[in-house]
């Protein structure tokens, strides 16, 4: 599945990006930063996403301190996926439990961190998501420290890895072969028209 991403800094940025994807997407992954993990801070006030709740199968891409404490908000403006960066997660266990309760929830990792830092049984997650670069803005090139990653989670059997961050027409087929089966594109949507640079990545 390819997902467009927003990245925005105010609410206007947003709805910008949501009436664009109205055209072609049915689930936007939103993320979510609150300066802990880099200087990068986005729009953190949850309530108005509930207006595009009805439009799409919104997912949360927490980097954020103690990604827990979001989650009740998060479900009450109508999101439906959960993924918490476990690098500043103090109970992987708790997050995922919380997660479940509420919809579908998985554990994100930085370009940097193991496979091994995962504490809870894969059996448990929805996604593990794997950033294809350092994570806090959009265009940074393909890191390809990732791909080791994919491939030591793919042998546990595990099959719903999820890349955010360097996917486009020339990186997807090498994820995809890799183990990938969801794809966050953010920058790639937007050196073209966006709906037709979509079905691109789509194609492949």
């Amino acid at each position: 599945m390819i997902i467009p991403t927003i990245l925005e800094k105010t609410w206007e940025e947003i709805e910008e990006k949501f009436e664009i994807y109205k055209n072609f997407a049915k689930v936007v992954h939103v993320d979510f930063i609150d300066g802990k993990f880099t200087n990068n801070l986005t729009f953190l006030d949850v309530e108005p996403f509930s207006k595009y709740s009805k439009y799409f199968d919104l997912e949360a891409h927490l980097m954020v301190e103690e990604p827990i404490s979001y989650l009740d908000e998060l479900s009450s403006a109508g999101f439906k996926t959960f993924l918490g960066q476990i690098e500043k997660m103090i109970d992987q266990v708790e997050f995922v439990a919380k997660g479940e309760m509420l919809g579908a929830v998985g554990l994100a990792l930085d370009i940097e961190t193991p496979s091994s830092q995962i504490k809870v049984s894969y059996e448990d997650l929805d996604r593990i998501l794997l950033m294809g670069v350092h994570l806090g803005a959009s265009g940074r090139p393909f890191d390809g420290r990732v791909i080791p990653k994919m491939k030591d989670i793919s042998q546990s059997g595990f099959v719903n890895i999820q890349v955010d961050g360097g996917v486009d027409d020339k990186t997807l087929p090498m994820l995809r072969q890799n183990g990938a089966r969801f794809f966050c594109v953010n920058s790639f949507l937007f050196k073209g028209d966006p709906k037709k640079q979509f079905e691109i990545l789509e194609s492949l």
